[in-house]
């Protein structure tokens, strides 16, 4: 068995918590503690999450994405495979060292996708971002946490709480998505979308996305 080699951390802003990069052979894993956040094996469910997002707004012609989380960069690849050459995705990422791992150990993994032209990387809260567009995107795709609870920082709670809810829904466009991927089901997060207005999908997937892995969740939740 090929031994797992730290190759990098991070401190997460704003907490105690640091992130560790891993690699084994060429496999990569980011760690939080005991628990693993992502893995380059492990693709299928994040890549849902943006197929899942596309689809249903397939007939805008110049989609305007926001990603909330770079991670392995799954979410990014998957949205830029399925969109136009009109379309335009910002990537909010609160770890700058995310991105430069992005475009140094994990380079051959994210392959050309950050510089295409379509892409923005912003390195800041994504909270921050939402505050600050009214009717901006076709679709917000959050992937900064295990699920919709502050897990990497307890300030991530504030994007599922019923004000952050309120303040997606307001930098969504006419009939928009906000998509939210999560590593089990939540019902209470569930109704606090119904609550907030939107019309909700719970979609359960894979983590191999072959049918194979862990049961994860993806909400898909529309504004009415």
């Amino acid at each position: 068995m090929i031994p797992w080699v730290k190759i990098d951390t991070a401190r997460v802003p704003g907490t105690d918590g640091e992130l560790r990069l891993m690699r084994r052979g060429a496999e990569f894993s980011i760690m939080l503690g005991a628990n693993e956040l992502m893995n380059s094996r492990l693709s299928g469910s994040e890549a849902a999450l943006a197929s899942l997002a596309c689809k249903k707004i397939e007939a805008i012609e110049k989609p305007h994405l926001l990603i909330g989380g770079l991670g392995m960069g799954f979410t990014l690849r998957a949205a830029l495979a399925v969109l136009g050459a009109d379309a335009r995705i910002v990537v909010a990422e609160l770890v700058p060292a995310v991105v430069a791992w992005a475009r140094g150990p994990m380079a051959e993994i994210f392959g050309d996708s950050l510089t295409d032209p379509r892409v923005s990387i912003l390195e800041t809260d994504v909270s921050e971002v939402i505050r600050s567009h009214r009717q901006t995107f076709d679709a917000i795709l959050l992937d900064v946490d295990n699920g919709p609870e502050g897990l990497t920082r307890k300030a991530n709670d504030a994007l599922y709480d019923p004000a952050g809810l309120k303040a997606a829904c307001a930098a969504l466009r006419p009939r928009g998505v906000l998509a939210v991927w999560s590593s089990a089901p939540n019902p209470p997060f569930t109704r606090r979308l119904c609550e907030a207005g939107f019309g909700v999908n719970e979609v359960a997937v894979r983590a191999t996305g072959k049918g194979g892995g862990a049961r994860h969740v993806i909400w898909i939740a529309t504004k009415g």
